[in-house]
């Protein structure tokens, strides 16, 4: 559908799949909007009962393609499209992750019903280090599923959480060898399909609960990260991120 990502179907199960692993799965504008158009048909056609995230490579997702991002507003807007999609989404959502889960690669999981994890893979939150805020409801959910504590490690400091961190807290549904991740994942898919659909969309929409204070955070956070994205403090975070360099934050 869109160079960078590429979309399975078998058996009612649609694979989205991050594949730019020259860039560590970096997401770009058109990667975006094909990812939400992929949720949009996989919503529209019940012949579909589950979506699988994976990443192709060694990386799941290194975030945003800042290259991309800063070029103009479009990468911005189908990110925000992207996170509208993926919150709002009415059924079941596996992902696979392995390696590096950076940014909108770590708060889309959120988002998702079975996360399951290599050994190696590591989450990042990185906003706050860019100039930026959180997003994707990252700063509602995450203190939410993983304690304040460790949310703010994550949000506040950048710190970084390992496969076994993230199981502790409860963000990751299990951790598997890498050789049998993605045949996990799709054994687990596989099992949902078998669940009676009814049912099963009931359940989920029960344990998500009212969504309005979740959209009402996501569209808060798009706000303020438009207006941080143009701020002094994110311009030298991503000058000296350009440039290799240790940013300097000046207060007052």
């Amino acid at each position: 559908m869109s160079d960078g990502i590429t979309i399975n179907e078998a058996d009612g199960v649609i694979e989205i799949v991050i594949d730019r692993p020259a860039k560590k799965n970096a997401l770009t504008g058109p990667m975006y909007r094909a990812m939400t158009a992929a949720l949009a048909d996989a919503s529209a056609r019940p012949e579909i009962g589950v979506v699988l995230f994976r990443g192709q490579g060694d990386a799941f997702c290194a975030g945003n393609d800042l290259k991309d991002f800063m070029a103009g507003p479009e990468g911005g807007a189908a990110a925000f499209d992207f996170i509208r999609a993926i919150a709002a989404f009415d059924k079941p959502l596996v992902a696979a992750v392995q390696g590096l889960a950076v940014g909108v690669g770590t708060t889309m999981l959120f988002h998702c019903d079975l996360v399951y994890v290599a050994p190696d893979a590591r989450f990042v939150m990185p906003f706050v280090n860019l100039g930026l805020v959180p997003e994707a409801g990252s700063s509602l959910l995450a203190p939410a599923i993983m304690g304040h504590a460790r949310a703010a490690a994550m949000l506040l400091l950048g710190e970084s959480m390992d496969a076994d961190g993230a199981d502790r807290a409860g963000f990751v549904t299990a951790i598997v060898p890498a050789d049998d991740l993605l045949a996990h994942a799709r054994a687990k898919a596989a099992a949902l399909m078998a669940k009676p659909p009814l049912a099963l969309a009931t359940t989920r929409r029960l344990m998500k609960g009212d969504p309005a204070a979740l959209t009402a955070r996501i569209e808060e956070e798009a706000r303020l990260f438009r207006e941080t994205l143009s701020s002094p403090e994110a311009q030298e975070a991503f000058a000296a991120f350009f440039e290799k360099r240790a940013p300097v934050f000046r207060r007052g």
